[in-house]
């Protein structure tokens, strides 16, 4: 009765009183797909299917790329029957997707007929873990097809309900009857009506999007106008950043029509996409018969528009038959290759009016300067994510599939042969290559192997299984490569020879085009996330009718795991926590999704909380002097912000400021500033750069530039900019942090020693020991940099993840125990005494590690647990009994309790916020048992969250 009394509370919230505080978990909420707030309706259709019993559906239309979005939940929670019920109307419905769902012993299926019109559209799921008699439903606009679920403006209602609600009773007798009357599908049904369906395609074309128009879209024509622009200022080249399948080719053709260049010459790296680039500027309309190709196999040198591979270009006999200025205008595409020897003496030896560099991947390790070729002018950058949310790309389904172990044994970096390719491991990926399946009628797939002899021993094994597979090596010819992809391509009622899958290490990572891959498998770890974009780049062009693209990655115990989410999500700050809630939220606009099963999820936590940095000091430095490169200077703190580049303070954590890493890259033990002013870059670098409270931020920045300052005039500010006030406490604690009399001995030690402020008469006046330093503007521009990026932290964290702030904490955020210290004002840093909880005046911050370590003593191993994502069951410290004062502070309304969890040790010194406390009902003392099995006394509270945890990081923390 007492989840009735929860539902009762939730109705009331939704239908009579939004202000009511009830369980957000039960409250009938509107679901729409919204990308600015990074919401889908999949998210709700998903997050039920995966933990309930059973399930009905009702949907009008059902298509592939649907059953496509839902198929890993399906596969995960096979324990929960479902039925449903789809209907004949206007035979939109597809027959594949009919099949896909066969797949599914658990899963029942029936078709109402063309005559009834059925156009209903909702999913009704059985909770068993939320009580027996509990339902949610989800009802409104969406049917099951990938637009619907992802993109459209749909809108659908989600309600839970008891069993004897009169509206649950009500759908499930109109579904009931429905069901009744419906016809059962099985393969005989489903070819019958695929006669019907074929007859009636033509009808339904306009519900697919034309494949690719000839002219500019958006982001084309923003690209076209930063080239434009460049030329406009007297540049004679340029960079462009185009991710792989975003139309370079094209673009680059619709600018070279402008130009209308007498002579123009664009080069590749290889033969294979030489006549593709050549057809790509026909089709925009360049002449045919003025184009010609120059390769190893033909040599039309005199055409006006001339296509060419590097290799034959750079040939002197070739090279010097063409005059300095014979080209107008040069196009070099993969220009990251720039560093080679052939496109050197290429790019020396031409002089064009403009020279247009193309890549999708500028970062590179071999410590060539591709910028400072283009004299650091980037026309414009598109990256993968903004492909997809641009609708550039197909959207792709990934499944982060666990590897398999084999006698005991798991698959992991070092794995050797006969691991990698026994007969077990081939029945695994035969098994899901054929449960993922594609959108087409036939797989045409590209599997990625970690070396030769893999890809050819595997490439076997499916021939064995009657899979049409072939390997191709680096010592395939241009022919073999050529004729392997026709054959893939082929249609197989046309082409005898027809592929299934090719299987290739490495060579398909760039410069080869393949728009009807519609499958793609990774075999191998992950080493770079530059090269696992790269290969599933090759699936995602464009192609009629392609609708979404397959993957499958099979994860084994591998070091290097963590780079999966950074490059399935786009993220290039490397920072572990937003890692982390990248895989929590789980988010890419429009029907593109990312789904790991539990042991695969478990691997990559592994693989982050392994590293005590993601971003070695390899990696920094590589990435350092990427933008330096860029920017053609020394790179700042925002730089690294601006182009969505490392998280700055992975460079503080190594060299305690981007100052101290400037001068270990640039200039190691010469510096330019005095070692007071290196201890201040220090300390706000280390302290305040994270952002965590915005007071001390804006306290400096006015000190650098005046004497002094007063609360007043920082509370004006905080309101105006931050709509605030800080307490009169808070802009004490400011303070401290600049006196150092919030630091340990050790710290201010470790800061210079001296204040940088004095305090007093509200009001904050520079030392002249800070005075001494301002005058400087080396320091004033570094100090800058770090206060720009910390507002940037508080913007980031308060501001736009638009989550609650909670007297100075904003849930969900991230925080250590120094940073509750001078949160909650502290007079001083209690990180080293705040372990399990502590009172301190009228606070108790309680820190609580959910997975506890095996090693830690039988008393400490506390009964911590959620209840439910608003009740958390909690234990004091062992020798505690009730009659203790420090219960009665707990239990007081007067003491403000805040939690803070984090999953494990693994995950470091940070936790999340989650909430404040309030007590429910009365604490209870029990015992817990030490090393000695003596039986020691503790009390438990019940405590209730001011808000119940978001479900994502819930799950993330429980399970």
């Amino acid at each position: 009765m007492a989840e009735y009394g929860a539902l009762e509370q939730c109705l009331r919230e939704g239908f009579i009183d939004y202000t009511i505080e009830a369980d957000q978990r039960y409250v009938p909420k509107i679901l729409t797909n919204n990308k600015e707030k990074k919401r889908k309706v999949l998210d709700t259709i998903l997050s039920q299917l995966y933990t309930c019993d059973s399930f009905l559906f009702s949907v009008a239309f059902l298509t592939k790329s649907g059953i496509a979005c839902l198929k890993d939940a399906l596969i995960q929670n096979q324990a929960a029957k479902g039925k449903i019920l789809a209907s004949q109307y206007l035979n939109f419905t597809e027959p594949g997707a009919l099949r896909e769902l066969l797949k599914f012993p658990n899963v029942e299926l029936r078709m109402v007929t063309e005559e009834r019109a059925f156009h209903a559209k909702g999913y009704l799921f059985h909770r068993p873990q939320a009580g027996p008699e509990n339902y949610t439903m989800v009802i409104g606009s969406s049917n099951m097809t990938a637009n619907a679920l992802t993109h459209n403006q749909e809108w659908n209602v989600f309600f839970t309900s008891a069993e004897n609600g009169a509206l649950i009773r009500q759908t499930k007798a109109e579904f009931d009857a429905l069901w009744d009357a419906a016809e059962i599908v099985d393969e005989a049904w489903i070819c019958a009506y695929e006669d019907v369906y074929t007859k009636n395609k033509p009808q339904r074309q306009h519900a697919y999007l034309p494949f690719h128009k000839i002219q500019p879209n958006a982001m084309q024509k923003a690209a076209l106008a930063g080239i434009q622009a460049l030329r406009d200022k007297g540049e004679d080249r340029g960079l462009l950043i185009s991710a792989t399948g975003t139309g370079k080719t094209y673009l680059s053709a619709f600018d070279v029509q402008k130009m209308q260049p007498r002579r123009f010459l664009f080069v590749v790296h290889r033969e294979l996409i030489v006549k593709s680039a050549r057809d790509s500027y026909v089709r925009v309309g360049v002449p045919p018969e003025d184009t010609g190709i120059l390769t190893g196999h033909a040599k039309e040198m005199d055409k006006p528009y001339l296509f060419a591979t590097i290799q034959t270009l750079a040939q002197d006999d070739i090279l010097h038959t063409f005059a300095p200025d014979a080209f107008d205008y040069i196009v070099m595409d993969e220009v990251h290759h720039g560093g080679a020897a052939t496109y050197q003496k290429v790019l020396n030896y031409f002089q064009p009016k403009f020279l247009l560099g193309m890549t999708a991947t500028p970062e590179r390790s071999d410590n060539f300067d591709i910028y400072a070729l283009f004299n650091h002018n980037i026309a414009y950058e598109i990256r993968l994510h903004d492909a997809l949310e641009e609708n550039m790309l197909v959207p792709f389904h990934y499944h982060g599939i666990s590897e398999i172990s084999v006698n005991g044994k798991l698959l992991d970096d070092m794995s050797d042969f006969n691991l990698l390719t026994c007969a077990e491991r081939v029945r695994h990926i035969l098994h899901y290559a054929d449960l993922y399946g594609s959108d087409a009628e036939r797989v045409k797939g590209l599997v990625f192997c970690r070396n030769i002899a893999e890809a050819q021993a595997l490439a076997e094994a499916f021939r064995q299984h009657g899979k049409r597979a072939v390997a191709l090596t680096g010592a395939s010819s241009e022919k073999e490569r050529s004729e392997a992809i026709t054959h893939l391509e082929a249609k197989s009622d046309d082409d005898d020879a027809y592929l299934d899958y090719i299987f290739t290490c490495d060579i398909f990572n760039e410069g080869v085009d393949i728009p009807q891959v519609n499958q793609v498998i990774m075999l191998r770890p992950t080493t770079s996330a530059i090269v696992f974009v790269q290969q599933l780049g090759r699936g995602l062009r464009k192609y009629p009718h392609k609708r979404y693209l397959e993957v499958l990655d099979f994860i084994g115990n591998y070091e290097n795991n963590f780079l999966l989410p950074i490059a399935l999500f786009g993220d290039r700050t490397y920072n572990k926590d937003f890692v982390r809630r990248l895989m929590r939220v789980n988010f890419l606009p429009g029907p593109t999704s990312v789904h790991f099963d539990d042991i695969a999820k478990e691997r990559i936590y592994e693989a982050i909380n392994a590293k005590s940095a993601l971003a070695d000091l390899r990696a920094l430095k590589e990435s350092y002097k990427d933008m330096a490169y860029r920017l053609g200077r020394e790179p700042l703190m925002m730089d690294f912000v601006h182009f969505g580049d490392k998280d700055p303070l992975l460079f503080v954590a190594k060299k305690k400021s981007m100052y101290a890493f400037s001068r270990y890259m640039n200039q190691p033990g010469v510096s330019t500033l005095s070692k007071a002013q290196e201890d201040v870059l220090k300390m706000v670098s280390l302290e305040l750069a994270n952002g965590k409270r915005i007071e001390e931020i804006l306290i400096l920045r006015h000190l650098l530039q005046a004497a002094s300052w007063t609360t007043a005039e920082l509370a004006r500010e905080t309101e105006k900019a931050y709509h605030f006030l800080p307490t009169a406490a808070t802009m004490a604690s400011a303070a401290r942090v600049f006196t150092l009399q919030f630091f340990t001995q050790t710290g201010q030690k470790k800061y210079g020693g001296k204040a940088l402020i004095s305090f007093e008469n509200h009001t904050y006046t520079t030392t002249p020991y800070f005075e001494d330093m301002k005058t400087d503007a080396a320091f004033q521009k570094y100090i800058h940099d770090v206060l720009d990026y910390a507002t940037y932290r508080f913007q980031q964290l308060y501001v736009e993840r638009n989550q609650d702030a909670v007297g100075g904490f904003v849930r969900y955020g991230n925080y250590t125990r120094k940073d509750v210290s001078r949160i909650l004002n502290y007079d001083t840093n209690r990180e080293g005494t705040l372990n399990g909880y502590q009172i301190v005046g009228d606070t108790c911050p309680i820190f609580v590690t959910y997975k506890k370590r095996n090693d830690v003593s039988a008393s400490t191993k506390y009964e911590d647990a959620f209840v439910s994502p608003q009740q958390f069951s909690w234990m004091t410290r062992s020798r505690v009994r009730l009659s203790s004062p420090q219960v009665a502070a707990i239990a007081s309304e007067k003491t403000r309790k805040l939690l803070f969890v984090k999953k494990s040790d693994a995950e470091g010194a940070d936790f999340f916020y989650l909430g404040d406390l309030s007590v429910s009902g009365k604490p209870v003392e029990t015992t817990i048992a030490n090393d000695k099995g003596q039986l020691l006394p503790i009390v438990n509270f019940q405590f209730i969250l001011d808000n119940p945890v978001d479900d994502r990081l819930y799950r993330y923390i429980v399970e």
